[in-house]
């Protein structure tokens, strides 16, 4: 893949996450019957800082966190040339009734929120459902899905592709813009 263009550096993804975090607080105050879920895999990798920096601001809080694996919920993954892989569901409780923040690192065209929404169903009916997602893609939409809590807005054309990288495991943290997604 050609190098892309770099819309945030790492200085600046801390300084949104934390942004988010600070959002996060005025809305959901002690997360009393609240809980994170990540959505499997790229979004794990948001939540998991989302969750550790909430940590830090209400450390006598405890938030619940769960990851979730969306694979075989896909709309598409029948049609795949290759395999999917699946990652490891990690939810020791159930939603019912609870508030519940979908993470998401990347909302471009609303199908892998579609899917968790989907899957979300197997753990109980929670009162609410809020997403957010560090990129939206607000003009690439094929679902009518929108985040409630978003880093930044990318409007980009849609043979584009917005690429989230992470210290851990793509040694950098940056958010990149590359003209066309590689075949």
């Amino acid at each position: 893949m050609e190098s892309g263009k770099i819309l945030l550096e790492s200085e600046q993804v801390h300084l949104t996450i934390d942004r988010l975090c600070h959002q996060l607080l005025e809305d959901y105050a002690d997360f009393d019957n609240a809980c994170i879920i990540g959505i499997q895999p790229r979004g794990v990798l948001l939540a998991d800082r989302i969750y550790e920096r909430l940590k830090t601001l209400i450390p006598e809080k405890k938030i619940i966190y769960g990851k979730m694996d969306i694979t075989f919920y896909r709309d598409d993954f029948r049609t795949r040339s290759k395999p999917l892989q699946a990652s490891t569901t990690e939810m020791n409780f159930l939603v019912e009734g609870k508030r519940v923040l979908l993470i998401d690192d990347v909302l471009y065209s609303g199908r892998t929120v579609h899917a968790a929404l989907t899957a979300l169903q197997h753990y109980g009916r929670p009162a609410k459902v809020e997403l957010l997602a560090l990129v939206d893609r607000r003009f690439n939409r094929h679902l009518p899905i929108q985040s409630d809590y978003t880093g930044i807005t990318v409007d980009a054309l849609d043979d584009a592709y917005v690429k989230v990288e992470w210290e851990i495991p793509d040694g950098e943290d940056q958010i990149l813009l590359f003209a066309q997604k590689a075949t």
